[in-house]
């Protein structure tokens, strides 16, 4: 059998799919498979995935599912050591399987291994650097704490031990849209060691079609349920954990708050932000929103703009 399995979901994908796929076929590292979710997809998508050999195992379902729930059924398939996940509308870069293979290879402690993305906005045509945007490079180790404050794993830069993925309780939570990944990989964080290569291995799209754009209402309440789960799961939290619980629920009302804002309610948006008066985030977006969310949303942007032309400056 192949040693690592890619996952690549989709749903009506065909925009970007044949450049996804021919990143893995790209591949230093060869021995591989892909399973292919095709998650009721009307478009060209079948087609296309359907167009390239037998390393490429195809599936399909005709009810659309939750990402959550898609990424299960594809992970049922595996019988590989590793696994890996790209969706239909990023890419990878060559070297990407062989440099973290041989990072799991060297460290049997390690249940994940990230690295850093080219974040792409494609309404706004620029890129940066992931690492950049969270500010620092991420910590390595058991980091299931960092994690809890900062959201330093991209989803297609990550690469999973299948022994780590198979003593959870659950894969991926089929309730969740936005957030299935925050979930998994900060459980798996909670009981490996976790890794990270400072090179840009992947490609991340960032578009108003994309599944986590789409599905920003439900935010709130997914990581409200993430936070219960943590504390049913792991009764440390509200002891060694009490100062990354209360930065989750800041983060959990700054959800809140962004959605009363994003609706054109500023007045409940600074009602919900007022309650985290401590946190820099919140106060913030407590003036912030005395502006219109589009507006403030469009200066988010330029500054990561900013930040993405100071990062290829420094490099």
């Amino acid at each position: 059998m192949p040693r690592v399995s890619v996952i690549v979901n989709c749903h009506n994908g065909e925009t970007y799919l044949k450049e996804a796929l021919d990143s893995i076929y790209a591949q230093t590292f060869e021995d591989w498979e892909i399973i292919f979710w095709d998650n009721a997809s009307s478009d060209g998508s079948a087609a296309i995935a359907r167009s390239y050999d037998k390393r490429l195992n195809y599936r399909r379902t005709d009810m659309l599912s939750s990402l959550g729930a898609a990424r299960n059924e594809a992970l049922g398939l595996v019988a590989s050591e590793y696994v890996a996940f790209l969706d239909a509308d990023d890419k990878w870069m060559p070297v990407k399987l062989e440099r973290q293979l041989a990072q799991m290879d060297a460290n049997p402690s390690l249940g994940l291994s990230h690295t850093d993305v080219i974040c792409r906005y494609e309404e706004d045509r620029f890129t940066t650097q992931h690492f950049s945007q969270i500010g620092e490079k991420p910590a390595r180790g058991k980091i299931f704490g960092y994690l809890l404050k900062v959201n330093a794993i991209s989803m297609p830069s990550v690469m999973l031990r299948m022994q780590a993925l198979n003593q959870q309780t659950e894969w991926f939570d089929e309730r969740f849209e936005v957030y299935p990944d925050f979930d998994l990989f900060r459980r798996i964080a909670h009981d490996w060691e976790c890794d990270h290569l400072n090179e840009s291995l992947a490609y991340y799209r960032i578009h108003s079609a994309s599944s986590s754009a789409r599905n920003q209402s439900r935010a709130a309440w997914e990581l409200a349920e993430i936070l219960k789960k943590f504390c049913d799961l792991y009764p440390e939290m509200n002891s060694l954990y009490a100062e990354e619980t209360a930065h989750l629920n800041a983060m959990i009302d700054y959800q809140r708050g962004k959605l009363y804002w994003r609706q054109g309610d500023g007045s409940s948006a600074r009602a919900v932000f007022l309650r985290h008066p401590k946190n820099y985030k919140m106060r913030q977006a407590y003036w912030a929103s005395f502006l219109p969310f589009r507006t403030v949303e469009w200066v988010w942007r330029q500054r990561a703009r900013l930040l993405g032309l100071c990062h290829n400056l420094r490099n």
